[in-house]
């Protein structure tokens, strides 16, 4: 048990790590090409930041683990409202723009709303089973598509901040670019291998240790940036980088996910899709009640306090 602990630590950190060194290379040779600083964040850094995500549930879904890949999905949505934003907000108030307001956080309700449809064939389509199919896994890559999209427009007509990066050598950059992509493939077999081994010796579930320990190892860097993003006062970074990351995590990891191998849903992992779309209901309308349109220290509060209870809900499940 505690040797999986350790490998699972492991696994993530090189994960994070080998993201990082993806992220530098990869930009490197974006600046080297004259691609522009925007180009670069909307794709190389966000993908970077996602690389742990999407890294864990594709070798989830390749083994067979799918209860890991979609707890993983499901759990850092959970975490990036609940505990990544309640946490930025208690150190610097959150205020939201009108286009976050208005378009991207009903983008973000929506995914998850489309993902409780998806998961419920039995109630909704009369099925024998709850299962997420190829089907919708490519409903979802169209989604995002049309996300992408959104993100390049508006991006065009909003200042933006140089994205900091080092320029490195054609080598060194391809070098860094192949450590990444080793270090995500190995470090990603190594935290699900772990993760499966923890929940098999400990008698908890894929799912639990997915939506709990795995969601948030893998949400580290959505963590990190939203926090330097607060302590900087720099709210659309802390907000959007939240946003972006649940939608993304949906439509792009999940959607490729199961599209790898289809997945059949269980009830809890059904319970934890109802959790993950009341955090972005509550986001939503949280849009419409807040003064001023901001995320301050006791809403931030609050929104610890309900990661906290679901929490201690899958903990007292398993007791």
């Amino acid at each position: 048990m505690l040797l999986n602990i350790i490998f699972l630590i492991a696994g993530i950190a090189v994960i994070i790590y080998a993201a990082n060194h993806l992220v530098d290379g990869s930009a490197s040779i974006a600046k080297k090409l004259n691609v522009s600083d925007i180009v670069i964040g909307l794709t190389i850094v966000a993908f970077g930041t996602s690389a742990p995500e999407l890294t864990v549930s594709l070798f989830s879904a390749v083994k067979g683990s799918t209860d890991l890949a979609v707890g993983n999905v499901i759990g850092s949505n959970i975490a990036n409202i609940f505990l990544i934003l309640g946490a930025s907000a208690l150190i610097f108030p959150l205020t939201i723009q009108k286009n976050t307001q208005w378009k991207e956080i009903p983008y973000l309700f929506f995914s998850a709303l489309l993902v409780v449809i998806f998961a419920n064939d039995i109630l909704i389509g009369n099925s024998i089973e709850n299962i997420l199919s190829r089907t919708e896994g490519i409903v979802f890559l169209i989604f995002f598509v049309i996300f992408l999209g959104y993100t390049f427009r508006i991006s065009k007509n909003q200042p933006t901040e140089e994205i900091p990066s080092k320029v490195f050598s054609v080598p060194k950059s391809l070098l860094f670019i192949l450590l990444g992509l080793c270090g995500l493939v190995g470090g990603g077999k190594i935290l699900v291998d772990s993760a499966v081994g923890i929940a098999t010796l400990a008698g908890v579930s894929e799912r639990i240790i997915g939506v709990t320990i795995v969601a948030v190892g893998t949400s580290l860097p959505e963590l990190a940036t939203s926090l330097v993003a607060a302590f900087k006062k720099k709210s659309d970074i802390a907000i959007g980088n939240v946003v972006g990351s649940n939608i993304f995590n949906v439509f792009f990891i999940l959607g490729t996910a199961i599209i790898v191998r289809p997945a059949p849903i269980s009830i809890g992992s059904n319970i934890d899709m109802f959790i993950a779309l009341l955090a972005g209901l509550i986001l939503f309308i949280s849009t419409f009640t807040l003064k001023h349109r901001t995320i301050g220290r006791i809403e931030g509060g609050i929104f610890l306090i309900l990661y906290a209870s679901y929490i201690y809900y899958l903990i007292k499940i398993q007791l």
